[in-house]
């Protein structure tokens, strides 16, 4: 995956990439304004980016909860965001079909976490020769994921990373295991997801929380202990979001997260 990014963009960055965009795709202006302002700052700091928003969600807490503004209109946003900026793009897919569907839009299939053992669903999307990114669950010990990344590269795609996004602790709370990451390292790349790891799922209220103010912190020990990439939702509003407000960072704040990862990795390399 790391390659496959050298080869778009940032081809003598010795920097961590990083996947950052809208929980959900709200709509076209918003997705491109978000994408505009990252861009200009992963160029700034020299950092490979791919672009992220949910075309669909269908891991809801509640029957009512938002899901999609419509999967074609959502997937032909991410299919303008990245041809207006020549960058690559992502979106999770929950369906075998949806794999096949989300390839002729985006670069990178993400697997959601809950679904990382779905055997039909990880070939779908390896058979589409797309880069395949898949979220431990909050199950599974890192030693696991092994097998996970198996049956992408078994289905002749070696364009495989895995995401960390925290274990489950206690019902309604995640914690990051950062001995997990150079473990992981051994099988693919690895992406701390820092937001969703801050996330309190479970609440009685059936709206996830979170813990935003710990994402520096997080991200910053990703970093340290050798992570190639870092995932970050944000958007401009988080409190107006329709999806995981609780727990994305306030994309104003994100040139200075940002450039204090990049003085984390310089220290390390």
């Amino acid at each position: 995956m790391i390659q496959y990014l050298d080869n778009i963009q940032h081809k003598d960055s010795k920097n961590f990439f990083l996947i950052a965009g809208p929980c959900i795709i709200e709509g076209e202006d918003m997705a491109l304004r978000i994408a505009e302002k990252v861009i200009e700052l992963t160029n700034k700091y020299n950092i490979p980016y791919i672009f992220k928003g949910s075309f669909k969600k269908a891991n809801r807490s509640r029957v009512d909860s938002f899901t999609s503004i419509g999967e074609g209109k959502s997937l032909e946003i991410l299919k303008k965001v990245g041809e207006t900026f020549n960058i690559p793009t992502t979106t999770d897919i929950h369906e075998n079909e949806h794999a096949a569907l989300a390839a002729q839009y985006v670069d990178v299939l993400q697997i959601p976490a809950f679904l990382v053992r779905q055997t039909d669903l990880l070939v779908a999307a390896a058979k589409t020769g797309k880069c395949v990114s898949l979220k431990k669950g909050q199950f599974l010990s890192p030693e696991s994921m092994k097998f996970a990344v198996q049956k992408v590269t078994d289905s002749d795609n070696q364009k495989v990373a895995i995401i960390e996004r925290g274990n489950s602790f206690g019902y309604t709370d995640l914690i990051v295991d950062y001995r997990g990451i150079p473990t992981m390292r051994a099988f693919a790349p690895v992406i701390l997801d820092v937001t969703h790891s801050l996330q309190q799922p479970n609440q009685s209220s059936g709206v996830t929380g979170g813990r935003p103010d710990l994402i520096e912190t997080v991200a910053k020990a990703g970093i340290a202990v050798g992570a190639d990439g870092i995932f970050i939702e944000t958007h401009p509003t988080p409190e107006t979001a329709l999806s995981d407000g609780a727990n994305m960072l306030r994309l104003d704040l994100l040139e200075d997260l940002l450039q204090k990862l990049t003085r984390v990795r310089e220290s390390i390399l």
